[in-house]
């Protein structure tokens, strides 16, 4: 067949590479000049199947509450006229409820385990180098509350496979010792050695290139306008140049593109797209933020990636990069960077890591990370029969990517994913 992937990032870009494999003649579209340029850009860099955790829980709402005047805290909600925002509120008020919680966590949690195994296939297969690190991730606590739950929530994991281990103080240490700084302050800590960490940015623009290598065409520069239904069909897809590569002289290109099949992977962006042609898609984007230090003494830098619980931010090391990221601002598409919440990334690194970092050369970024009130992904086929999904994975996108993209390969190509997963 020949098919249309819109969205050249981390989703995007996985998908194109496995349908390419099965035979099909694959395209993929972007706005952008090259791959994972917006949200799979600079984000925090873990591959978590251990924090495979939605937002909604019952705890969520109490925290939201405390949260709501903080400028810097780790979810803030900026409400808007906006009825999709307060459907998509109304909707994570519901996924808070114990059972609901429970069955999004174990949806999640087999999503990001088999995406791990696809990765490091992939790994393998091209040898890309996008340093990575398979030393596992170090979750940190303050209080004993805090490390009482996950505790529990680690018997959960460990149930379905997943491993991570709680940790002393003392082991907290012996596993990363750039944490000795705040020893007196920590509970303890949760252990997944299986998991790992890279630059997605690195990863995806390097299978890109190998993706065009065998053959996927990437027609970057285009904004896509709309989709063109008939007959119960997804029949084209409307695209324009970039406003932002046109020159004052330069007319528009505008062309309609057709296939047999298309894909939506534009994040965020989904929604838009899908709306006017009567598709479902309950996403809303939640803006992170990150900041990446260059290291100064590797001795006093982490050697893993860490996550600390109490701010929900999370420290990983790239090469001689130190790549701090988290916080969500549900605030619509603004994509301005506040430096309220950029200063609480390094503020934050440089309480647990001092010395580390040359801090005042500190590089923001913030992009919009496509959520659902569950936190899981919408992966599928939609009312349109030629028409699927791969987007709505929040925090998790570089965790779920390489499997979502070869789970729904599989689904285009008539065959059953490998994963146990509720697929559109």
């Amino acid at each position: 067949m020949k098919i249309i992937v819109l969205g050249a990032g981390v989703l995007g870009v996985t998908t194109a590479w496995f349908l390419s494999q099965a035979g099909h003649a694959v395209t993929v579209i972007d706005r952008q000049g090259e791959a994972a340029l917006e949200t799979s850009f600079a984000n925090g860099a873990q591959i978590s199947v251990s924090q495979s955790e939605p937002w909604a829980g019952p705890s969520a709402p109490l925290k939201l509450v405390k949260w709501w005047f903080s400028g810097d805290s780790p979810l803030l909600f900026r409400p808007k006229l906006d009825w999709q925002q307060w459907r998509w509120g109304m909707q994570f008020a519901l996924e808070c409820l114990p059972g609901r919680e429970r069955h999004n966590i174990v949806q999640m949690m087999h999503l990001a385990d088999y995406s791990l195994t696809v990765l490091r296939e992939l790994r393998q297969e091209t040898q890309i180098e996008y340093d990575h690190l398979s030393r596992g991730i170090l979750q940190i606590y303050f209080d004993r509350a805090s490390f009482d739950d996950a505790c529990r929530l680690a018997e959960l994991y460990k149930k379905y496979g997943v491993h991570r281990e709680p940790r002393t103080v003392a082991e907290t240490l012996g596993i990363e010792p750039s944490l000795a700084n705040i020893e007196p302050h920590l509970a303890g800590s949760t252990f997944a050695p299986e998991d790992e960490s890279g630059d997605a940015r690195m990863f995806t623009q390097a299978l890109a290139r190998l993706a065009a290598g065998r053959g996927v065409q990437f027609r970057h520069g285009l904004d896509i306008e709309r989709m063109v239904t008939g007959s119960g069909r997804v029949t084209g897809v409307h695209v324009t140049s970039s406003r932002a590569g046109l020159r004052r002289d330069e007319r528009a290109y505008a062309e309609t593109l057709t296939a047999d099949a298309y894909v939506v992977a534009l994040g965020s962006y989904s929604p838009l797209l899908l709306r006017p042609i009567g598709v479902p898609a309950l996403i809303y984007p939640a803006k992170g933020y990150s900041a990446t230090l260059p290291i100064r003494d590797p001795a006093k830098a982490p050697n893993m990636s860490v996550t600390d619980d109490s701010a929900k931010i999370v420290f990983t090391r790239l090469g001689q990069r130190l790549r701090v990221a988290g916080t969500a601002e549900l605030n619509g598409y603004n994509t301005e960077l506040n430096r309220v919440r950029c200063e609480a990334l390094t503020r934050r690194a440089r309480e647990l890591f001092p010395d580390s970092c040359a801090w005042d050369e500190a590089q923001y970024w913030t992009g919009l990370r496509p959520s659902t009130p569950s936190n899981v992904p919408l992966i599928g086929r939609t009312r349109y029969p030629n028409l699927y999904l791969n987007t709505g994975h929040g925090t998790l996108g570089w965790t779920m990517g390489p499997g979502s993209g070869k789970a729904l390969a599989y689904l285009i190509d008539g065959r059953e994913p490998e994963v146990d997963f509720q697929f559109l």
